[in-house]
């Protein structure tokens, strides 16, 4: 065809159709109009547009290739035109491969093929193929049936993909909670690491509450949808590993109640879950807190929800169904939130919101009135499967909501050993078996615990030839039939030891008397199941026992013939034998007694003392003895007569006994002796001094006494008088004469002491010597002032209040001093321990309430004086005002009443030794000329109020000769004084001849060698005498 024949065609083409060559138009408008355009002809093969993979609806970023197919080709080679609705122009080519779809390639594709070798040879256009791209990531919508679990039921799972389309391949899995993060990790179900074309899943023997997910994935490169949503089968099973209880136990709930929704189990973090009816799942902290492993809801919504917890460890719990009851005036059925298992007793109620149990109720099961009477409860005394079902309450009118009561199979499942012994040993045999009670014929098929027991065929029961430690451990099965599945048994415990048992053989007693016997009896522990095998003399090849069946039983025999005895025991087939018992001595028993003394006799010793244990064996004669001892203490004396504890301690404290046994013959002993206790206390004793009296009187004695604890024989007792140490602020002792060597008395006499003095004691006893600590200082008072020592009390009175100030001031033969004080409640101390020695003077600000007994000591070591000082706590009391120093006999003396103010008080009643002697207007109680008998305690009274009493001394005055002028008198004292000197000068010249003289002098001799030995106390009294007697004697010179 020329080219002016192609303008015309074209021109006309434009006049009939307004279209020039070349312009596009919709591929629905066929071929032959281009054909028409080209002067083309057109060809018969058929032109088709397939899809690779065929699938007309896809997902954003899959993979796709569009082709162009003719049919009918032969060998023809063709070129191919596309025309498309999309934004997308494929080229020229055969096919085109969509690596990631997006929405531009959604649309209607058509082809159509031009032979090369004419390019007016074209086939039809083909019809069109529509191509959707979606541009959201499909999430596929997983459903589980059934929702709750049923002893046995299959769970069955279904993944339904978006906008269904072919060539999924779909993918299973099992969530697994991960509380540190909040969601779940999944877990691919067994058999579909390459997923299943199928998108139907079913899942066997899942017996407790779990969660699944699905996601499916098609194409080269494989093209994944997102994961569904998890869903969820539940149980209401509890399990060890995870639990989940509800307070109050219910299943139906008020509006605004409080609800307690509590996880326990293998874990220690928790989760609590809730799907609630709407299909919204949610966790605890979304709509409440965890407090631990607690979630309290409180229920302001009227929504009933399923509930569940997941631990931190992977588990679920059991799942619990809440039904909410949002009429004020309504009423709930009050019913188990937990299966009930069969032939247990259940009841259920009906109440209104406050907690009044309802009468007359009438009780639906699976809308059938069961009971219509006045009781209060339905009542299931033994429930069996066909009471489960939906309960309802009706009363007056108004109905509970239904709530699902499950009922769980009885089949009880128990693992048992045969034997039943809990515990063996390597290389015993045992067997390990599976019972089901109630289980009927139904052909059982069982699952252990350890998994390596799992080996086909699921057997009931595993024999465990020779045992090894690893066998050890916790057994637990469970069993499947078509139409039932069982919990998992408890666990039962399988110990193997290692180490090869050891018998233990007992005797009543090891010796018996010529004519006797004793029962030997032969134990393993802790295990059952043994025979026991007795041998003597250490022939272990000829048990004693083989033809006693009782021995063999029980393990106990009796025997009349000494010897050396041992046992085993053996049990199981083959026979597992133990070690041997150690063995046994059993004796006869001689007429002779034992005895167990002690030298010295001491039950009761101190840490350091020396002390001999002896084995005495009365009526020996010249037998020989070796000796055996027995004691509860953790020292062990060796088998010797006597053991000698050369410094005793608390390890020795305890009961100690003997035996002896004749060395000519190793069976024939002694008895036992009866058991000595002896004690070692650990502290060193320290002796307890008394002191009698604690105040002197003239002319009377003192007595010591010093009592060492927890008595017992053999002290001797040393008595000290303490002299002041001011430079080391303590005191030395010396000894009190005579007791040099101790006293065996526990008391001592201290005679003519006059003034304020301490004493000491300790005591010895033992070779060598034990020495207990020395005593506590304990004191005898005197309230005379001497030269030597003396105290002063400014105020002078014997009671004061409470903040008064008080000087004490120490006078007399030193220029160092302290002051003492001993209060009532016994506790020793000085002045710089309260307050401060001002030269010789402690002034003292009366904070505490304590009465004391105050001192002086001097740094020559003499005691002043004491004084008793007295303080009154109460504000508003008063006190007596009385002389703090004893009161010379036909001295006056005024004592007084006063406030802690200064104000004298009148109309006061006085006492003296509790009886009224005055209760007139007078301030004071005035005693002009005092006696002995004014001696004694006083107090006074003042409307109402009463001081406390103190001890008003009276000292026996001393005559003194009278002074006087008189020249006469001095005269004839003169005279006198020249006599007595003149008989002693004549006594001088005689005394060499004078036989009376010279037994006085020897008399002296002997008097001054002793003094030697006398301590400086005793030269002390002894001036002291002579004083006395020096003074008599010149009153008797002056006034014959």
């Amino acid at each position: 065809m020329s080219d002016e024949v192609s303008i015309f065609i074209s021109v006309l083409n434009t006049l009939l159709y307004g279209k020039a060559q070349g312009q596009s138009r919709d591929p629905a408008e066929g071929a032959d109009e281009s054909d028409v355009e080209k002067g083309a002809s057109t060809v018969s093969n058929t032109v088709t547009v397939t899809l690779q993979p065929n699938v007309s609806e896809i997902y954003r970023g899959e993979t796709i290739t569009v082709r162009c197919e003719i049919q009918g080709g032969g060998d023809t080679e063709w070129e191919y035109e596309w025309e498309t609705t999309t934004s997308f122009k494929p080229s020229n080519q055969h096919e085109h491969r969509i690596s990631s779809a997006s929405s531009s390639h959604s649309g209607d594709y058509r082809c159509k093929g031009r032979v090369k070798s004419s390019q007016h040879r074209t086939t039809e256009w083909s019809s069109s193929v529509r191509l959707t791209v979606y541009d959201n990531k499909p999430r596929p919508v997983l459903t589980v049936s059934p929702s709750w679990l049923s002893p046995g039921a299959s769970v069955t799972l279904n993944c339904e993909v978006e906008h269904p389309s072919a060539g999924w391949r779909f993918y299973w899995y099992k969530t697994v909670p991960d509380l540190s993060h909040n969601y779940y990790s999944y877990k691919l179900l067994p058999g579909n690491s390459r997923g299943t074309e199928q998108d139907s899943y079913i899942v066997h023997g899942q017996t407790h509450t779990a969660g699944y997910v699905c996601r499916a994935g098609r194409g080269d490169p494989v093209f994944y949808t997102d994961n569904s949503e998890p869903k969820f089968v539940w149980s209401g099973d509890l399990h060890p590993a995870a639990s989940l209880t509800v307070n109050p136990d219910r299943v139906q709930h008020f509006y605004s109640d409080s609800v307690s929704l509590s996880c326990e189990g293998n874990s220690t973090e928790w989760r609590v879950k809730r799907f609630n009816e709407h299909g919204s799942l949610s966790h605890c902290s979304d709509w409440w807190r965890m407090t631990g492993s607690t979630c309290k809801v409180y229920l302001s919504s009227p929504i009933n929800a399923v509930y569940w917890c997941e631990s931190g460890s992977g588990e679920f719990s059991n799942a619990v169904n809440i039904t909410v009851q949002n009429d004020y005036y309504g009423i709930i059925l009050v019913s188990p939130v937990h299966p009930v298992t069969e032939g247990e007793s259940v009841s259920l109620g009906c109440r209104f919101r406050t907690e009044e149990k309802l009468s007359s109720v009438f009780f639906y099961h699976n809308d059938k009135l069961i009971q219509n009477d006045t009781r209060q409860e339905l009542n299931i005394s033994a429930v069996s499967k066909s009471d489960e079902g939906f309960y309802k309450c009706q009363w007056s009118g108004r109905k509970s909501a239904q709530s699902w009561m499950s009922v769980k199979v009885s089949n009880s499942i128990t693992v048992i050993l045969q034997p039943n012994w809990p515990l063996i040993y390597s290389s015993e045999t045992i067997t390990v078996r599976c019972e089901i009670q109630g289980g009927g014929d139904t052909g059982w098929m069982y699952e252990w615990r350890p998994a390596k027991l799992n080996k086909p065929p699921s057997h009931n029961e595993y024999r465990i030839n020779r045992a090894t430690e690893s066998d050890s451990g916790d057994y637990r099965c469970k069993a499947r039939s078509e139409y039932f599945l069982t919990e998992w048994s408890d666990k039962v415990t399988l110990t193997v030891s290692p180490r090869k048992p050891e018998a233990q053989l007992t005797a009543d007693k090891t010796a018996f008397p010529a004519g006797g016997s004793v029962t030997l009896t032969c134990s393993v522990n802790p295990s059952p199941g043994w025979k026991y095998f007795l041998y003597r003399d250490n022939k272990l090849s000829e048990p004693l026992t083989t033809h006693d069946a009782a021995f063999q039983t029980t393990g106990r025999t009796s025997v009349s013939q000494e010897g050396l005895y041992s046992c085993r025991g053996g049990r199981g087939a083959p026979v597992y034998y133990t070690e041997y018992s150690h063995s046994v001595s059993i004796d006869i028993t001689v007429s002779n007694r034992a005895v167990v003394i002690l030298q010295p006799n001491w039950s009761e010793i101190y840490r350091g003392e020396t002390i001999t244990v002896r084995c005495e064996i009365q009526g020996g004669g010249d037998t020989e003895w070796e000796y055996k001892w027995k004691t509860t203490t953790s020292f062990k004396p060796s088998n010797q007569h006597e053991h000698r504890i050369s410094s005793a301690s608390s390890s020795h404290s305890g009961d100690y006994r003997c035996k002896g046994r004749v060395k000519s013959s190793q069976h024939r002993t002694t008895e036992w002796s009866s058991s000595v206790r002896l004690t070692v206390y650990d502290n060193k004793p320290r002796p307890v001094l008394t002191v009698s009296p604690s105040w002197l009187s003239p002319g009377a004695s003192v007595t010591l006494n010093c009592e060492v604890e927890h008595p017992s024989a053999g002290w001797r007792f040393y008595w000290y008088k303490t002299v002041p140490d001011l430079s080391h602020n303590s005191y030395s002792y010396e000894l009190l004469p005579g007791n040099s060597r101790g006293t065996e008395q526990d008391s001592y006499i201290v005679h003519g002491q006059t003034h304020t003095a301490g004493y000491v004691c300790r005591a010895r006893r033992g070779d060598p010597v034990f020495y207990t600590d020395n005593s506590e200082p304990k004191f005898v008072w005197s309230g005379d002032l001497h030269p030597a020592a003396s105290l002063t009390v400014n105020p002078d009175r014997v009671q004061h209040f409470t903040s008064d100030s008080v000087s004490l001031s120490c006078e007399g033969n030193s220029a160092e001093w302290r002051v003492k004080r001993f209060p009532e409640h016994g506790y020793m101390s000085h002045c710089s321990d309260w307050r401060r020695m001002t030269g010789s003077t402690c002034n003292i600000h009366l904070h505490w309430h304590n009465d004391a007994v105050y001192w002086c000591e001097s740094g020559s070591g003499e005691f002043s004086n004491a004084v008793n000082i007295t303080v009154q706590n109460d504000y508003y009391g008063i006190i007596l005002v009385s002389p703090v120093h004893p009161v010379t006999e036909g001295e006056s003396v005024s004592l007084g009443c006063r406030f802690r103010t200064e104000e004298k008080l009148s109309s006061v009643f006085f006492y003296h030794n509790d009886k009224l002697i005055q209760n007139d207007t007078r301030q004071e109680l005035t005693i002009s000329a005092v006696s002995k008998s004014d001696e004694g305690f006083y107090k006074c009274q003042w409307s109402e109020r009463k001081s406390a009493q103190s001890w008003m001394s009276v000292k026996v005055a001393v005559m003194e000769p009278k002074s006087s002028s008189s020249p006469v008198l001095l005269i004839v004292l003169l005279l006198c004084g020249i006599v007595l000197i003149i008989l002693l000068l004549l006594c001088c010249c005689r005394k060499s001849t004078d036989p009376c003289w010279n037994r006085l002098t020897q008399s002296q001799r002997e008097n001054k060698a002793t003094d030697k030995t006398v301590s400086h106390d005793d030269n002390q009294q002894q001036t002291y005498s002579s004083l006395l007697q020096g003074q008599f004697f010149i009153y008797l010179s002056m006034f014959s």
